[in-house]
């Protein structure tokens, strides 16, 4: 296992961009400030802000559409789908959802986009991205946390931490198709591709588990449950994250690693996709004040550059976002962002 790297020094800078300049990277790396009014883009060329989104309180859910030309969040002070132009961050339409809205994503076509609903009996709303307008909500039995298109397309894996309940719906016909019961609420979650591109299996964080479920796509049915090591060292965090100590989890684009991120060890953990065997840890930042024990960064989402050599992880309790180099295994920078960052994804440049 490579050694842990600590990262102890911070930067804390507040970025205002007018418009989005010139970068040297096939990607961007964004990340909603769920605290703030705002939505940072890093490039992971020179791990900079490259661009500020600004006027949106409440961000939630972050996707670009396939093409990149549009980024759309799902915004929780307004209920709605919020359009941007990617170019400008001119925001195009704000599309009225059934209700609260969680996370999103788009189908691989990009001719829908696909919103969590959190409340009233939980749903999804379908998003007609040529009209922007709510075609269909999609019931399902409890309020939904997180949602997945998986690699061929085919599904979105939905998870609901009131009813544990993750749910399958076929997105062709648009109806539920089968259900999977846990003993604890559905958090996080990635998924893994066969090598024909079918979905393998699910990798499913559960609430109050240091750890994750492993899930056999085609046998409906868990098969494992993995816990994480435990911690070394006493971070301080708030009260109101003991009920999700892991957080934010992915399959590396090269389907041969799991990354794990975990709030009490203040750490992300990587595990051989193969045979789930734990092959490294690296130690996040933390702050450190006087009379203090150290202060954990809280990490939670995960989005990888499309080759798979950066992870970046969204650091809630730091205004900051971690970039991990993945193959020596250690923190490479910590970018300066905005209030409570959380959810992240990545858009790929065409």
């Amino acid at each position: 296992m490579h050694a842990a790297l600590r990262v102890l020094r911070h930067s804390w800078i507040i970025l205002t961009l007018a418009s989005l300049p010139a970068w040297a990277g096939s990607a961007l790396i964004y990340v909603t400030n769920s605290a703030g009014d705002s939505i940072h883009a890093i490039d992971p060329a020179t791990n900079q802000v490259v661009q500020e989104i600004k006027g949106i309180e409440a961000a939630h859910g972050i996707a670009p559409s396939p093409d990149g030309a549009r980024i759309y969040v799902s915004n929780e002070a307004d209920s709605t789908l919020d359009v941007f132009a990617q170019a400008s961050g001119a925001l195009i339409k704000k599309v009225p959802l059934s209700n609260h809205p969680n996370n999103i994503a788009v189908t691989k076509q990009g001719d829908r986009i696909l919103v969590g609903i959190a409340r009233g009996n939980g749903a999804v709303d379908v998003i007609d991205a040529a009209t922007l307008t709510r075609t269909k909500s999609i019931l399902v039995k409890g309020r939904l946390h997180n949602i997945y298109v998986v690699p061929d397309g085919k599904h979105l894996i939905t998870g609901s931490i009131p009813a544990k309940l993750m749910t399958v719906i076929d997105l062709e016909r648009e109806v539920p198709v089968w259900e999977l019961a846990f003993d604890l609420g559905v958090r996080p979650m990635t998924i893994e591709a066969a090598p024909d591109g079918s979905t393998k299996r699910i990798f499913v964080q559960l609430s109050d588990t240091n750890g994750f479920a492993v899930v056999d796509f085609a046998a409906r049915k868990e098969v494992a449950r993995i816990t994480l090591p435990t911690t070394t060292v006493e971070f301080e965090t708030d009260a109101g994250r003991a009920t999700a100590p892991s957080h934010g989890i992915g399959v590396a684009p090269d389907n041969k690693t799991l990354w794990v991120t975990s709030i009490p060890n203040n750490a992300v953990f990587a595990y051989s996709l193969a045979d789930l065997k734990l092959i490294g840890e690296v130690t996040l930042p933390s702050l450190k004040l006087p009379s203090h024990g150290p202060i954990a960064a809280v990490p939670n989402w995960v989005t990888f550059t499309p080759d798979g050599k950066t992870l970046y992880i969204s650091n809630a309790a730091l205004r900051s976002v971690t970039a991990v180099d993945t193959d020596a295994m250690k923190v490479k920078a910590v970018i300066p962002v905005g209030e409570v960052p959380k959810r992240i994804n990545t858009l790929v440049m065409n």
